[in-house]
């Protein structure tokens, strides 16, 4: 999953990042084939290059590495309005098939099962980002078919939802699992499964959705992780869980 994420991102792309699943794979990407890529952050560091993932986006391997810090106003009045920002990660806690994003309240807003971090620059990101990439864990629980709370909005109701909104923004643009990749239908934007990845079937795929999920036509397998890809994913992420441990004992 967060090999294929990593691949959607290139060089010369300018990147909002979430914290988490997010993060490891726009960070992948930057240590592998996108050395150039410029990575956001929400505290509003920008061209972040963290040794370890970070825990928030209030850790300070993002500021000490990044090229500059503005305030977190100036970055949504000015650098997020401003349509430089090519790419937008997002995880969360609920999507439904028209890649809605719940990052609330699981459960009834005023006695909810759970309640979540929140939006966060979640909303704006969804609205202002050129295109947004989905990373998340696949199943029931997650992909519903009614969000409990609508967080981020995605492709509405389907079809030109985000132009009746005046929405430039492509909007999410793909969606990636544990199971396939996903993308939107052309007409409708109810996300339709692209690609499965290596060994997962139909089935799996089918069982893990809470909504009658479709299929492309021509659908593709997944190329597997590389040795180098999957070789730095797991040395970034020993490192980041050492440098973790280190903090906690100080």
């Amino acid at each position: 999953m967060t090999v294929a994420a990593a691949r959607c991102v290139t060089s010369d792309d300018v990147c909002f990042v979430g914290i988490g699943l997010p993060s490891a794979a726009c960070n992948l990407a930057r240590l592998t084939h996108a050395p150039g890529v410029t990575l956001i952050y929400e505290s509003g560091t920008i061209g972040a290059r963290p040794t370890v993932l970070p825990l928030s986006i209030g850790d300070g391997e993002l500021c000490t590495t990044a090229l500059t810090t503005v305030s977190v106003p100036e970055f949504f009045r000015y650098w997020l309005p401003s349509g430089r920002i090519t790419v937008g990660f997002l995880g969360a806690a609920q999507i439904d098939r028209f890649a809605n994003l719940n990052t609330t309240v699981v459960g009834e807003y005023q006695s909810p099962k759970v309640r979540l971090p929140g939006a966060g620059g979640a909303p704006e990101m969804a609205a202002r980002c050129q295109r947004i990439f989905i990373v998340m864990p696949q199943s029931r629980r997650a992909f519903v078919e009614r969000l409990d709370f609508l967080t981020s909005t995605g492709h509405g109701d389907g079809g030109d939802y985000r132009a009746r909104l005046g929405m430039t923004a492509i909007g999410p643009a793909k969606v990636i699992t544990d199971l396939c990749v996903m993308e939107p239908d052309a007409v409708t934007r109810e996300l339709t499964v692209t690609s499965l990845h290596p060994g997962v079937t139909r089935e799996q795929v089918i069982a893990a959705t809470g909504w009658q999920i479709q299929f492309a036509a021509g659908i593709a397998e997944t190329l597997a992780p590389t040795e180098e890809e999957l070789a730095v994913l797991r040395q970034l992420r020993l490192e980041t869980e050492n440098a973790h441990k280190e903090k906690e004992h100080a």
